[in-house]
């Protein structure tokens, strides 16, 4: 049994993740909890470095996200893109005015030779949040869309092309050459870990460029604390974003039971909807245990339900 104060890590990315990294952060402490984001989506925009997940992550740990668009922060000014559009300039990608302070600020830092972890850290913290949100290296990785329509990298096709184009492969550039933090190392290494969460992030735009970096599946791999992944399929549809499409596109096993394969070699379970209970009659003997309940987060209390449920099966796992 875990250490009364053991550390739970999760990984995320994007809108779906921060939900529940939001709930993990109300009922766990910050030394209890440890996230480690997505950042094979950031790039450069308007001279700025964006960092979309780990912005996402932060608005919403520090109750500023705007709930119903998912991504940016609510109350927001539009009035520099608007002189921006006015002007000619790039307002494909929208930023509002106190996003564009965040990544004024977060460019001026970079640019001084402070890294994209200490980076992170310091606005969390002026966001007053205790929490560690932990890039998932500060060396870069971008992630690459080979469409029928060529090579796009990821903001293209997410933001610019809504993800029309079929998707025919996914590259990540930059993973096989990018070092783990010393802090994502030091809290995968920390003897007192209660467990992982895999949050319900899209598999192959949030969670994939994270696995890229091999040394960090490895190490979840021989982990002896468990490894739990929450599905970010429900009856077949995708909670947000354009997850099934992709699965369809790429050949995938469709639904809950195509992510369990997808991170078969790290997990020992997948906690998916019970709307889709049927799945269990599916599974073969090589495919992660499946485990159920209500996965669906429409509201903050549905948050802080869901992580405990997370917590629950996580500590029924153990080894």
């Amino acid at each position: 049994m875990y250490a009364l104060g053991a550390r739970v890590i999760a990984l995320c990315g994007g809108v779906g993740g921060a939900k529940l990294a939001y709930g993990l952060s109300r009922v766990l402490p910050p030394e209890e909890l440890s996230i480690i984001v997505n950042t094979g989506d950031d790039f450069e925009h308007l001279g700025l470095h964006i960092s979309p997940d780990i912005d996402t992550v932060t608005y919403t740990l520090a109750d500023i996200a705007h709930e119903s668009q998912g991504w940016g922060r609510a109350d927001e000014q539009w009035t520099t893109m608007q002189e921006i559009e006015r002007l000619g300039g790039a307002a494909w990608f929208k930023l509002g005015d106190r996003d564009i302070a965040l990544h004024l600020l977060r460019t001026q830092m970079l640019r001084a030779g402070v890294n994209l972890t200490d980076v992170s850290a310091q606005l969390a913290a002026r966001f007053r949040i205790g929490h560690a949100i932990l890039p998932m290296s500060d060396d870069p990785v971008r992630t690459i869309a080979e469409t029928d329509d060529g090579e796009l990298t990821f903001q293209d096709y997410f933001v610019r092309r809504r993800c029309e184009p079929k998707v025919r492969a996914l590259r990540y550039v930059g993973a096989d050459q990018a070092r783990l933090s010393a802090e994502v190392v030091r809290v995968l290494e920390d003897t007192d870990l209660r467990g992982v969460i895999i949050c319900p992030s899209n598999p192959y735009l949030s969670i994939a460029p994270i696995l890229a970096i091999a040394d960090l599946r490895e190490r979840l791999r021989k982990l002896s604390a468990p490894v739990l992944a929450i599905s970010p399929i429900v009856a077949g549809f995708a909670l947000k974003g354009p997850a099934a499409k992709m699965m369809g596109e790429l050949g995938a096993y469709g639904g809950a039971l195509g992510i369990a394969r997808m991170y078969a070699d790290f997990i020992d379970a997948l906690l998916v909807d019970t709307q889709d209970a049927a799945l269990d009659g599916q599974r073969t003997s090589s495919d992660p245990r499946l485990r159920f309940g209500n996965i669906v987060m429409t509201s903050r209390d549905e948050r802080i339900s869901l992580a405990r449920e997370c917590l629950s099966h996580l500590d029924q796992l153990q080894h």
